[in-house]
């Protein structure tokens, strides 16, 4: 449970309210999300789609808020997260989860009226799962957290499709498995920096459970799978030229990446010996959203 002595020492500016909200990571999830609204089939509205896109925005503030005010007693101990403003004292634990709940409640009705059941139902299964089962439970109860509770980050694109078109094709699913696909490689390259800070927080994060040796295989054999899965769109026609050169290309970085990262020390040694794990978590933030991009750019500008 959340350590009771975590409390707010001066009043919240709303830069503190916004920290909540988790902005970086909701920009990732936006565009993700706006990329499966352009992907899928049909003029659109440009209006429903706002608000959309709109919704899933505000849904992933709420979740953060909500993933803040649990987890206040793991950030207070970890380094790079002592500063975020609940353990930092700027807001209390009590206002984030009103924020958070108060946002759920809003995205999701938003999403109801704006593209109907099965979009907002979505939404508010990836709400429930990202604050619930992920936060509340994986986080703290094995080192497969990150797999599993990778679902709520990979489901933005096919919300953003049921919005538009009222059904769930495969291609809105092969954008989620992209995505929870990519996700193990891309935070186990992190935890493998953190892991001392995940080990005195004592949340059971691969290097911590199983050892530096057993996440870089992990990486690895993730990125494997990851390289030909990102390429399946083109077999089905979701993804053009542009889509196929930068799967290709970026797969082959990734893997060359990850390679690198097996046949290093990451994670035992000192800061160089870390070195191509933080070259593989940036790379994979940009090969993630360059692919996106690509998809964007045809479908969008029907390049």
């Amino acid at each position: 449970m959340v350590d009771a002595s975590i409390t707010q020492e001066r009043p919240a500016s709303a830069s503190d309210y916004v920290a909540l909200l988790k902005p970086r990571v909701m920009s990732l999830v936006v565009f993700t999300a706006l990329v499966g609204y352009v992907a899928a089939p049909g003029p659109g509205d440009i209006v429903l789609g706002f608000a959309a896109i709109l919704s899933v925005a505000i849904a992933a503030g709420a979740s953060g808020a909500l993933n803040m005010w649990f987890d206040a007693d793991i950030d207070a101990v970890m380094t790079r997260t002592q500063t975020r403003p609940i353990p930092s004292g700027r807001v209390s634990r009590e206002d984030a989860l009103i924020l958070g709940l108060m946002l759920s409640a809003l995205s999701v009705v938003t999403m109801q009226l704006a593209a109907g059941p099965l979009a907002a139902g979505l939404l508010a299964f990836t709400i429930f799962f990202y604050a619930v089962v992920y936060t509340m439970w994986l986080k703290r109860a094995t080192p497969q957290n990150i797999v599993i509770g990778g679902l709520s980050g990979a489901l933005p694109p096919a919300i953003a499709w049921a919005a538009k078109t009222g059904d769930l094709p495969l291609d809105a699913w092969l954008l989620v498995a992209i995505i929870f696909m990519w996700t193990p490689p891309h935070f186990w390259a992190l935890s493998l920096l953190a892991q001392k800070d995940y080990a005195a927080a004592k949340v059971p994060m691969l290097p911590v459970t199983h050892g530096a040796k057993t996440t870089r295989r992990h990486i690895f054999a993730y990125t494997l799978l990851l390289a030909p899965l990102a390429y399946t769109p083109v077999l089905t026609g979701l993804g053009g030229m542009i889509y196929a050169a930068v799967a290709l290309i970026g797969g082959a970085g990734f893997v060359a990446l990850a390679w690198r990262v097996l046949r290093s020390r990451a994670g035992e040694g000192d800061a160089a010996d870390n070195k191509p794990a933080r070259e593989l978590f940036f790379f994979s933030i940009l090969y993630l959203f360059v692919l996106f991009a690509a998809l964007l750019v045809e479908k969008g500008l029907g390049v």
